[in-house]
């Protein structure tokens, strides 16, 4: 590997994580924060320099810009995307990254009380004598996914400043509320004009990634019985006693987060709201198998029911509402977009894995719309937290990928 993409990627990484685009699920507004519109405004600023044509903001907070072609051949054109949000899960303003350079092993300080265990993170020691990008323990980093955002702005530059290199038409996109499963506006794909996509959201060296976790949403709602509790005796129904038996009735063993793995779905409360009058209940529901996934559905559905039974002076509806699907449900058919993907990675020395992943990416949506897109390693690890870092090196390889991604498809009849 050469190191021609090393520093620009340093630079972009460092100075995008120090933008905050956090999402919030509970905004209405498209895109859900305004501060994400900060970092597209500056892409859509660095495509223009960098000689991109049409680079635009959307009105729905998208950045979409083409590199054209360098070929006169009749090739599909090609999306590299990546999402610009980071998790609201965790605190983002004030990210302070530090790069620990020629990694040596151990473990990595991040602060006086926080540091990544190199005993807990296998991943770590493969990254010996690489650059580590962390923050300073007190914010996420932002490489989910702006490690994406900068892989895919060093190709662009690299694409556009070098002729020579042979690739059909190139879109560029950047997608805001990601992490909220906002992603893809109903109107992307046609503002794109892609045939093919690829995120770049992926994690470990050599990921790539065609199948994905369906997904749903489940929302209850419970209405009480609300009265001053002095007088509450034979009247009150206390929303919060409903709330709790539906949280203890459904599945604590089985079907959660906490006791599944590999391909086993599950039912997760991440959210509940309210007081003894009124409770909302958000779960989301996750499977690979679709079946499995209504399934899912059904068993949030009647413990709700059951629930209502038992106290017919409240109200329970119970919502479920469709999210993403396994991007695998159509890429089975036409697996080109993931065999050219790990023909890259072999073409250069990079051993391809491609685990199912317990989790969903812009690609799960835009391939329900038409756009079959997989995902592709950015190297970013322990992301959502604090712990959250990412190699350089890996970076810099995903790049090359990319670029070599783009000439394979030129060379498509």
């Amino acid at each position: 590997m050469h190191d021609r993409y090393l520093t620009d990627l340093e630079e972009r990484f460092i100075r995008y994580v120090q933008v905050d685009t956090q999402a919030d699920e509970s905004s209405p507004t498209l895109p859900s924060t305004a501060i994400q519109l900060d970092l597209q405004r500056m892409l859509v600023d660095e495509l223009r320099a960098l000689g991109a044509n049409d680079a635009r903001l959307t009105d729905y907070g998208a950045v979409i810009a083409t590199i054209p072609t360098t070929v006169d051949l009749d090739i599909p054109t090609i999306a590299f995307l990546a999402h610009v949000d980071t998790s609201p899960g965790f605190p983002a303003s004030g990210v302070r990254p530090i790069v620990h350079r020629n990694y040596r092993g151990g473990d990595l300080v991040l602060s006086d009380s926080v540091r990544i265990l190199a005993e807990e993170t296998p991943y770590l020691s493969e990254k010996i004598g690489e650059d580590v990008v962390t923050a300073s323990g007190d914010t996420l980093l932002g490489a989910d996914d702006k490690a994406g955002v900068a892989i895919v702005m060093s190709m662009a530059k690299h694409l556009l400043e070098d002729h020579s290199i042979p690739h059909g038409t190139i879109k560029v996109c950047f997608t805001p509320d990601e992490e909220i499963g906002r992603g893809v506006h109903p109107d992307l794909p046609r503002d794109l004009q892609a045939d093919i996509g690829y995120t770049l959201d992926g994690s470990d060296l050599g990921e790539i990634v065609y199948e994905t976790f369906s997904a749903d949403k489940g929302t209850v709602q419970i209405e009480g019985v609300s009265i001053h509790p002095g007088q509450a005796k034979d009247v009150m129904v206390n929303a919060l006693h409903l709330a709790a038996k539906i949280i203890d009735t459904l599945p604590q063993v089985t079907r959660t987060p906490e006791t599944t793995d590999g391909r086993q779905g599950f039912i997760h409360i991440y959210h509940m709201t309210g007081g003894s009058a009124s409770v909302t209940l958000e779960f989301i529901l996750r499977d690979f198998d679709d079946k499995k996934l209504a399934e899912h559905g059904r068993i949030l559905a009647s413990v709700c029911e059951t629930i209502q039974l038992t106290e017919p002076r409240s109200k329970i509806t119970c919502t479920i509402s469709p999210q993403y699907r396994n991007m695998r449900n159509w890429l089975q058919h036409d697996m080109r977009p993931v065999d050219l993907a790990r023909s890259a990675c072999e073409q250069l020395g990079i051993e391809v894995i491609s685990p199912p992943t317990r989790g969903g990416t812009d690609g799960s949506r835009l391939t329900e719309l038409g756009v079959p897109t997989p995902n592709i390693f950015t190297g970013m690890q322990n992301y959502h937290g604090p712990l959250e870092y990412v190699s350089l090196q890996d970076m810099e390889k995903a790049t090359e990928v990319i670029v070599l991604l783009a000439q394979l498809w030129a060379r498509q009849d």
